[in-house]
């Protein structure tokens, strides 16, 4: 949707090119190649993954399982179980991200982008790679130099977790997202952890919205977009990036989670297994569809960058106007 805003969006999938689970990032304007092996599924317990999987997470399996199981994909209806999640919250995609996140997918995810130890192997992991990517997001931003007075749009702001480290350093900041609860967390987390001045730096409390994408407007030096386009078919997520292009003036940060035929596949194989708390679609968008989408209105990208740890699994973009 344009929905959420609020989650932890991108592909929790394993990372079958890592040994370790540390993240990694590419530098600045480097091309990755996405070449893929697909480990064992014993690198997790059971449990551990049932814990951790919801609507925006997909099944963790190994390789000689996905192989087998991929003749089953063409039995399934994903869609039919989809349409009869909106049709318990009366609506489409978008009611169904907004109900989950002001309700059980709340205190998941608050849980997740948490600090408490009440978190298994694999939420730990997504923990590591969301926070990762929000460190590579904010030192893009302080690339051009200092962030105070700078005002920036946090469109799908979660519990804050970028939000208030934009307002330490002295950004103007208007964060958004479509759940009231995540809204609420982070508006306390940030009158919490804020102070009047720290490092000499005057940090001022970000303006709090429930919005979807759709609803925002005004002029922002920066747009973020942190994991959001997960909930977007290709064909809407065009139309959300031509949205948050016009609210940037000079540059627009994008994460979301890439589409590969390996992740495809592994996402569809997921499907086989709804599980209890599954509630929102997941999709994954090819950087080639995405830069498409920015070049039709005028943009390019600048830098662009991975962040993975083993299950999760996002690209990071910087665009700007041509």
């Amino acid at each position: 949707m344009a929905f959420s805003s609020s989650l932890w969006s991108s592909l929790f999938l394993p990372n079958p090119n890592k040994t370790n689970r540390s993240p990694t990032f590419s530098p600045a304007n480097r091309k990755l190649s996405t070449a893929f092996a697909i480990p064992p599924l014993s690198t997790a317990t059971a449990a551990d993954v049932s814990g951790a999987i919801d609507g925006t997470t997909i099944a963790v399996v190994s390789g000689g399982f996905v192989a087998g199981l991929t003749a089953l994909l063409s039995l399934t209806d994903p869609e039919k179980r989809r349409r009869e999640q909106a049709e318990e919250v009366g609506g489409g995609d978008k009611e169904v991200v907004k109900e989950y996140f002001n309700n059980s997918g709340f205190q998941r995810w608050k849980k997740i982008y948490g600090d408490t130890d009440d978190v298994n192997r694999v939420q730990r992991d997504i923990r590591l790679g969301h926070s990762k990517t929000v460190e590579n997001a904010l030192q893009m931003l302080k690339d051009e130099g200092s962030l105070k007075g700078v005002t920036v749009c946090d469109a799908g702001c979660g519990t804050g977790s970028l939000s208030i480290p934009l307002a330490k350093e002295g950004a103007i900041v208007c964060a958004s997202d479509i759940s009231a609860a995540m809204v609420a967390e982070a508006e306390k987390q940030a009158k919490e952890q804020l102070v009047s001045s720290e490092n000499g730096v005057s940090s001022l409390m970000p303006k709090f919205v429930v919005s979807d994408l759709e609803s925002l407007d005004g002029k922002y030096d920066t747009v973020v977009c942190l994991d959001v386009l997960i909930h977007y078919p290709q064909n809407k997520a065009d139309g959300m990036i031509a949205h948050l292009t016009s609210l940037a003036e000079k540059r627009l940060i994008l994460s979301f989670a890439p589409k590969t035929f390996y992740y495809d596949a592994l996402k569809r194989v997921g499907e086989l297994f709804p599980g209890p708390s599954k509630a929102t679609r997941a999709y994954l968008h090819s950087e080639g569809d995405i830069e498409r989408a920015l070049r039709k209105v005028g943009w390019t990208i600048k830098k662009r960058g991975l962040t993975t740890t083993q299950f999760y699994f996002s690209r990071l973009i910087e665009a700007v106007p041509m």
